[in-house]
This record gives structure tokens, C-alpha cells and sequence, in this order.
């Protein structure tokens, strides 16, 4: 094994190489093939997790117990191509690589004994990295330790390829469509972020990145990440995830429904709790049952998750609310979701949603569980066009 330096190469032994990226927060690593020029050909050119395939090259996904990894075949890779690069960045919206450098490994992609590693040195503002690079040189395939960084993320690796990058909706208030596949968010210029809720405890900046639970109760914005961690040591134990809403109109009852999503490494789904089925993974998530109106204080549908009974294979829950009956969330009022923690009933994370589309499903938050072993709460606040949860599958597993 080879402890790579910025610069260096080596030669690859074999015509199948898998280069995985790993860090102390969860990373989004991606792929884009190259020609002479050192642009991709067309926008079929970048594998990453939501275009996973490409001519000799994979995108592998670790589901958070395990680092996400780039594949390359370089007997299947087309003529035309010379370089495919590598990159990374972090999940969390805003975070920078300071104080959580990534180790790169470049294994044998046939029985996964490592080649080389590479740790890029002295990172600070960077939010995306182009980190190693297989090229071809002289009729031979090298691996090149690179650590290049970008300070506009995963959309300055790609404009610098040549990948389309979308720009924002107009109106500011409206979310960007995307105009052609690849169609991954982090590409578009993000949305101002809402303003937090006056004096809500330990709100962090849209730019803080990742938090933790040391400073008490979190109050998310839409796309900011809270590690469930407290002391230093991962929350394993048994929460509340709390859904509420209120009619917008005075006397009009709101019939919504809360459900959770649960998925596998694979964005695989592996089932779903909802008022019709209140129990799901062997105990490990239950739900406290159907309101059918949606008045009163307090939560209107609570679901039980016992983080330290989840199985193994379940890497990632979407939590969700629809309107069975076709009502619109422009209709509902004071949406919200708190996570709770089960034994003392303390309040750990909050979630208001600031705004409304004329649609009838949300997805409120996910939880995902680190390949470290720690979970994470991302608030979510995307409205979709579904009235039942088993509609909110498919676009539930995208945002994983």
C-alpha cells in the first residue's frame, strides 16, 4: 500500500479500480469521465448517486454505514476518454471541509485489497474537492493523488468540466426546476434559506453546516443537518419524531397523515409506518395513529423510533406528511416536526415549515445513519404531488 502526496502517481495493477472517499461526516462523492480537453462530453458524462451508471464507470453507494465509492472498469471505458476525476463534498448544505479532511483509498476492484490512500492536507474553506484522478498515459492506466479544492462546491467542480449547471427560479421564492438530468439539487444555486423563528434556542446560520445537541435544543432551517449526538457520543436511544399542523381557515377540519419511510444502503425501500400499518422493523418504529382533523395544541401524529433497535439494513428515513383527501398544504397552517427525546420528553430538534405550495404531500425531515455509527436529522420542508404515502416512495428515496 502507497501513502499518496498532492501530485503523485502511480500505476494501476489492474483494469478494475474502486476509489471510495470517506470522512467524519457523510460525503456526496461523484465521478466525471474526461477527454483531452478535460471536459465531459455531454452531461451523461458525470456519475454520481442519482445517474449511477456510466460507459466504465459506477457510482457505488454506501447508505451511510459505508463511504460512497467511484468504480472504473478501464477496459470498458470509451475511446476518447482520458481521465476520469473523483470528487467529494459534503452532505450537509454549507459545510466546509475544515477539521474533517477526507482519506481517499484506491482499492483493487476485484478483491478490494488497497492500493494506495490519500489524505488532502491543509483544507479550510473548501466545500468541494476534486480529490484523486485516474488518467491514461503512454497506453497505461495511473491513479494521481490531486486535492484540489473549490469554494463554490459541487457546482464549480462541474462548470470547470463543462457539466450544465442550472441557474435559480426567478422568483426567488420558487424551488428551481431542473431543465435536463443530471438532476441532482446540489448542482442549482441553493434558495435563500428561510429566516429563523425569533428567539429560537441554539438556531445556527444557514452556513453553519452540521451542529450537534452539546448547546440544547435545535431549531433547523430548511436543508441545515443536526448530528444526533450529545457529549460527544451518539444518541442511541429511543425518540419521538412529533408532526403537527393547524386548518388555515377557522372551522375547516384538515385531515393529514403522518408517515416514515424506511430504506436501505441502496435507496432501497424496505418498508412504511403509517396509520395503516403502525408498526414496522420488528417494534423498532411505531406510530401513535390516524387524527382525522387536525385541531388542538400539540403534536397530531407521533411516531416512536428506538434508534438503538433499528436493524442494520435500515440506513435512512424519510418522514412525510400527505393529504389523503386532496387538500392542499396552502390550506394548513403552523406545520411543523420535533424530535423528541422518548424517555424525558425533552424537545431535541424543531422544524417549522415557513412556507406552502398548493400540493399534498411534504416530506418534512430524513434521518440517516452515518457509516460512523451516529445518526442525523436534515430538515427538508419539499412538497410533492401525493396523497399517500406509498406515492411518496419514489421521491422520498431521491433525497437520501
Amino acid at each position: 500500500m502507497t501513502a499518496m502526496t498532492p501530485g503523485s502517481n502511480l500505476p494501476l495493477p489492474t483494469t478494475r479500480v474502486t476509489v471510495d472517499v470517506a470522512a467524519p461526516v457523510r460525503l456526496d462523492v461523484s465521478g466525471l469521465l474526461l477527454t483531452a480537453d478535460g471536459k465531459v462530453r455531454s452531461d451523461d458524462d458525470f456519475i454520481f448517486y442519482n445517474q449511477p451508471q456510466g460507459p466504465g464507470v459506477t457510482h457505488r453507494s454506501g447508505g451511510g454505514t459505508a463511504p460512497d465509492a467511484i468504480v472504473v472498469d478501464t477496459s470498458a471505458v470509451p475511446p476518447g476518454i482520458e481521465k476520469i476525476v473523483v470528487t467529494a463534498s459534503p452532505d450537509a448544505a454549507g459545510q466546509t471541509f475544515q477539521g474533517i479532511e477526507p482519506t481517499a483509498t484506491v482499492r483493487n476492484g476485484d478483491d478490494g485489497s488497497v492500493i494506495a490512500t490519500f489524505t488532502p492536507p491543509r483544507l479550510g474553506t473548501e466545500t468541494a474537492l476534486v480529490v484523486v484522478e485516474i488518467y491514461l498515459r503512454g497506453g497505461a492506466w495511473k491513479a494521481r493523488a490531486v486535492g484540489q479544492g473549490y469554494a463554490n462546491g459541487l457546482a464549480g467542480i462541474a462548470t470547470d468540466f463543462g457539466v450544465s449547471v442550472e441557474e435559480p427560479a426567478a422568483p426567488p421564492a420558487a424551488p428551481p426546476m431542473p431543465s435536463a438530468p443530471p438532476a441532482d439539487p446540489r448542482l442549482a444555486a441553493p434558495a435563500p434559506a428561510a429566516p429563523a423563528a425569533p428567539a429560537a434556542p441554539a438556531a445556527a446560520p444557514a452556513s453553519s453546516g452540521k451542529i450537534n445537541l452539546d448547546k440544547g435544543r435545535v431549531s433547523l432551517q430548511k436543508n441545515q443537518t443536526v448530528s444526533l449526538v450529545k457529549g460527544g457520543r451518539p444518541l442511541l436511544s429511543q425518540v419521538k419524531m412529533g408532526l403537527g399542523w393547524e386548518p388555515a381557515f377557522r372551522g375547516k377540519d384538515i385531515d393529514l397523515d403522518a408517515s416514515v419511510i424506511a430504506y436501505g444502503p441502496q435507496r432501497n425501500h424496505l418498508d412504511s409506518c403509517y396509520f395503516g400499518k403502525l408498526s414496522i422493523l420488528n417494534g423498532a418504529i411505531k406510530h401513535s395513529g390516524d387524527n382525522l382533523t387536525g385541531e388542538g395544541a400539540g403534536d397530531d401524529e407521533v411516531i416512536v423510533v428506538d434508534l438503538g433497535r433499528i436493524p442494520a439494513e435500515a440506513t435512512g428515513l424519510v418522514f412525510t406528511v400527505n393529504s389523503f383527501s386532496g387538500q392542499k398544504f396552502t390550506e394548513v397552517a403552523k406545520a411543523y416536526c420535533r424530535l423528541i427525546d422518548a424517555v424525558s420528553g425533552e424537545e431535541l430538534v424543531r422544524f417549522d415549515l415557513t412556507g406552502a405550495e398548493p400540493q399534498t404531500g411534504v416530506m418534512m425531515a430524513k434521518l440517516i445513519r452515518q457509516f460512523s455509527g451516529e445518526w442525523e436529522m436534515t430538515a427538508l420542508g419539499s412538497f410533492v404531488k401525493s396523497r399517500t404515502a406509498r406515492g411518496m416512495v419514489k421521491p422520498a428515496a431521491e433525497v437520501l
